[in-house]
């Protein structure tokens, strides 16, 4: 029954959060520092996406960046994987370096990003890759430096300062993979 409450409260919580009245997008998102869990990343994504006040959108992101919990990296990295996300991925990268849950798993995943990505996204990898603490596991750094190879390997024309983050970015893959191998 109070697992049922507290479904009923999160519930009403996410419709409010739909709301156009800045003040109580806002109140909605303190709520979630109390009440919230993973549930609300999506919710507060869109959010974000289809139009959050400046105010409401700094606030987010705030909550966003103060989670300590890591059993939200999945969800994070759902948001910032999807195609509907695009649009917010700059923002979505930036909480990622700004929290301080480990999302040291994905170092593939934000190699990849950063390949495939515009300047500044790859500029955001490179400080989430730089602040990762690992554990690492080696099958990831693999699968990094395939994703590194398959852009040297690329014959379209490449962007000479997001290359040079690239280099960077391989820099450190190689720095990881070494001390894998010790």
């Amino acid at each position: 029954m109070a697992e049922n409450k507290k479904d009923i409260r999160l519930k009403k919580i996410l419709m409010e959060l739909n709301s156009d009245d800045e003040k109580k997008v806002s109140k909605v998102i303190k709520s979630l520092e109390t009440h919230g869990d993973v549930s609300f990343i999506k919710p507060l994504a869109e959010k974000l996406l289809h139009g959050a006040s400046q105010k409401n959108q700094g606030e987010i992101i705030e909550l966003l960046c103060s989670i300590k919990d890591s059993s939200v990296t999945a969800d994070i990295m759902d948001v910032i994987e999807n195609e509907k996300f695009k649009p917010i991925r700059k923002i979505m990268l930036s909480i990622v370096w700004n929290t301080k849950v480990d999302f040291s798993g994905y170092i593939d995943d934000f190699v990849a990003i950063a390949v495939q990505g515009d300047f500044m996204e790859t500029l955001d990898c490179l400080t989430i890759i730089e602040n990762l603490e690992g554990p690492f596991m080696e099958e990831d750094i693999l699968e990094a430096q395939l994703h590194l190879k398959s852009y040297l390997e690329d014959t379209a024309p490449k962007d000479d300062q997001k290359s040079h983050l690239l280099s960077e970015i391989a820099i450190a893959i190689k720095d990881i993979n070494e001390n894998l191998q010790e």
